[in-house]
Order: structure tokens, then C-alpha cells, then sequence
């Protein structure tokens, strides 16, 4: 769990991926297209991601955990919560507050 709190807290925007998931792909593009340029550690290639997939799994509660969102260093969700905030105008100002967007 402290790696995964610590790599969340590193940049404005972490995601916690899967290279293979359709849904963290869509969450990542969705980003990219705000101007967003997410920190992205793809579980599934990277050095220790098993285990920072079941810390993942306990503070979500759910499996799979992945896409993981957090901004700001909190953790925001999984991709029917970032969808909701985008499509109710709150995400760019969360990310604009945490510093990922300057607009």
C-alpha cells in the first residue's frame, strides 16, 4: 500500500493501469485530450505490480481495481467516477486545482 500512496502523490494526475483494459485505455485518452499528461504505471509491466494491484484491490474494494485514478494524491476512482465528474464539468477543476491543466 505505501508504494502505491507514494507513486500516487508524486505527480498531479496517477493512473493505475492495465496495458490490456479497455476501460483504463479510455480513461487514459480521456486525459491526454483535456491536455492532461498522467503519470501511467501499467500493472502489468511494471516491477512489483502485482502487489500494488491488491493494495488496489483492498482500498477500492473492488476487482479489478484498475483503472485507478487519483489526482492530487487522492484517489478519485475508477472510470464510472472520473466519467461522472467530466460529464458534470467537475473534473477540470479538480484537475486545474491540483495543477494538471492551466487553462
Amino acid at each position: 500500500m505505501d508504494r502505491v500512496t507514494s507513486l500516487a502523490s508524486q505527480r498531479a494526475v496517477v493512473i493505475f493501469s492495465k496495458s490490456s483494459c479497455c476501460m483504463c485505455h479510455t480513461v487514459k485518452r480521456l486525459f491526454c485530450e483535456l491536455g492532461v499528461n498522467p503519470a501511467v504505471y501499467e500493472l502489468d509491466e511494471v516491477r512489483g505490480g502485482k502487489e500494488m494491484e491488491k493494495a488496489l484491490v483492498q482500498l477500492l474494494r473492488r476487482s479489478p481495481p484498475v483503472p485507478a485514478v487519483f489526482i492530487g494524491g487522492k484517489l478519485v476512482g475508477s472510470t464510472d467516477t472520473v466519467m461522472s465528474l467530466h460529464l458534470g464539468g467537475n473534473l477540470v477543476p479538480l484537475l486545474r486545482d491540483a495543477g494538471a491543466l492551466w487553462l
